[in-house]
Parts: structure tokens; C-alpha cells; sequence
């Protein structure tokens, strides 16, 4: 799961744990790992939001100062369908992890 590279130290050190995306589909999956920097993205849950329910706060616990800017960066081509993300990162260990793309 990709992150922009200013959210990525955050995101290692679960200061921030919710993503919002614009897709036409999702594109994880609950239960699943995805690689990332140091370790892998757990994801918690996903959900169908509405541009409605991007409040200021929400945009704050992403990682973005304001709505606006989160959306510069959460709209991913002709995507439609919005969707919450809440995830946690696992550090990798001296153990081989499973991860899924």
C-alpha cells in the first residue's frame, strides 16, 4: 500500500492508522498485508464513506492538515467510490512475513 512520503514516518509509527482513497473499486482487503517500508500495512477494515463524511477531524487522523489537502492525494484516476481505510503497521522481523500486493 502506497503512502505519500511525508505521511510514511507517521504511518511507521502509528500516528496515523486511517487512510481515505477514491477508487472505481477497492483495492485491499480487510485481514490482508501489504508491503511497506520497514514492514507491512495490516489492514484493519474498509469501508464505503461518502465525500460527506471527510470531516476536518478525519483529515487530521490521516495524516493532512486540511480536507482539501487530503484529497489532493486520496483521488487515485476516475475513482468515484470513497472509502476508509483503518490499518496498523507491522514491523518486519528477522522472520520472513507474508505479504500480498
Amino acid at each position: 500500500m502506497l503512502f505519500t512520503k511525508f505521511l510514511r514516518d507517521g504511518v511507521r509509527s502509528g500516528a496515523i492508522t486511517h487512510t481515505v482513497r477514491v477508487w472505481m473499486r477497492p483495492h485491499v482487503t480487510a485481514g490482508r498485508r501489504y508491503a511497506f517500508e520497514g514492514g507491512d500495512i495490516e489492514i484493519d477494515s474498509i469501508d464505503a464513506i461518502t465525500y460527506d463524511d471527510i470531516t476536518p477531524r478525519l483529515a487530521r487522523a490521516c495524516g493532512f492538515a486540511s480536507v482539501a489537502d487530503l484529497l489532493k492525494v486520496a483521488r487515485h484516476g476516475s475513482g468515484e467510490n470513497v472509502y476508509l481505510i483503518r490499518f496498523h503497521f507491522v514491523p518486519r522481523s528477522g522472520k520472513s512475513s507474508a505479504r500480498h500486493s
